[in-house]
């Protein structure tokens, strides 16, 4: 028999959705930054085995908007939760149900698709604490399993992933075996780059970067593949901090960013980086829709 289905993975900024999905696929495929709502689109992740093919929706994390852009993220967060076939709610080691976990437990409590809390991060808490954290969730009687993870170092996710499996029901294949994102090369590549520049940069400049790829041109003599891309921000004063004094910190984007490209294209890659300013641009709906959020 053959079992397929789609996951979502839902959670506040920073849980760790992303890695535990790059750890699973055992590729990047979403973005990963200790920046909170680092992911912003909802990326579909494909897993397959001989018999199973499990459809992961990574969402942007659940928080308060600031602007149309946080808007859009969370109403496409919440979106997944009636598309789906198994909703993963994913916490870390905090001891505490902040506002934004308490939200999410809200939106999904009355929803009857099977659920599977995962707590992250345990490789950061002794035992004692992690029961203490188990028992908290568990008197909600909301979750068929409650798994401790640790995601980055890959613990226990062969468990995750065998409750899924378990909770899947007979269907088709959805992709081919071979396939593990439905995102085309073009925005993997602008996101492996808005990786770069949130690792690069602090506080509130790397939510108002956007990267546009504008063209790859492909040198078949050469083995070279040309890579054009141009970061916006929101600000003059922020175009300045993402080139850095000489240039710097753009060359450190580009050569970092540089490398994974070539890992995920398997070929040489010459990366040309511009700056440009769009002022606002995450609370002007036409600039939002232009930019691929829709």
């Amino acid at each position: 028999m053959y079992k397929s289905g789609f996951v979502t993975v839902i959670g506040r900024p920073n849980v760790g959705k992303s890695t535990l999905l790059n750890t699973i696929l055992g590729e990047k495929v979403s973005i990963i930054s200790d920046k909170p709502q680092t992911t912003r689109n909802k990326i579909q992740c494909v897993y397959t085995e001989e018999n199973l093919q499990i459809v992961f929706l990574d969402t942007p994390g659940i928080h308060n908007p600031k602007n149309k852009l946080g808007e859009y993220m969370v109403k496409m967060s919440r979106s997944t939760l009636e598309e789906v076939d198994i909703i993963t709610f994913m916490v870390d080691d905090s001891k505490y149900i902040g506002s934004l976990d308490d939200k999410i437990i809200k939106d999904i409590k009355d929803i009857s698709t099977p659920k599977i809390l995962l707590i992250n991060k345990i490789d950061k808490i002794n035992k004692e604490e992690l029961g203490d954290i188990i028992n908290t969730y568990d008197k909600m009687g909301l979750f068929q399993e409650i798994i401790p993870i640790s995601a980055s170092e890959n613990l226990n996710v062969s468990s995750y992933l065998d409750a899924v499996k378990k909770y899947l029901k007979e269907g088709p294949q959805y992709f081919p075996e071979d396939m593990i994102t439905d995102q085309p090369e073009r925005l993997i590549i602008s996101e492996l780059i808005r990786e770069k520049v949130l690792y690069y940069l602090d506080e509130e400049v790397p939510h108002g970067i956007f990267v546009a790829v504008d063209m790859i041109n492909e040198r078949k003599e050469k083995n070279l593949i040309d890579v054009y891309a141009t970061i916006y921000c929101e600000k003059e004063s922020h175009k300045g901090i993402v080139i850095g004094k000489n240039g710097r910190k753009l060359k450190g984007i580009g050569k970092s960013a540089r490398e994974d490209i070539e890992k995920l294209l398997g070929s040489q890659i010459n990366l040309q980086l511009w700056v440009k300013v769009e002022k606002n641009w995450r609370d002007k709906e036409n600039k939002i829709k232009y930019f691929g959020y829709q």
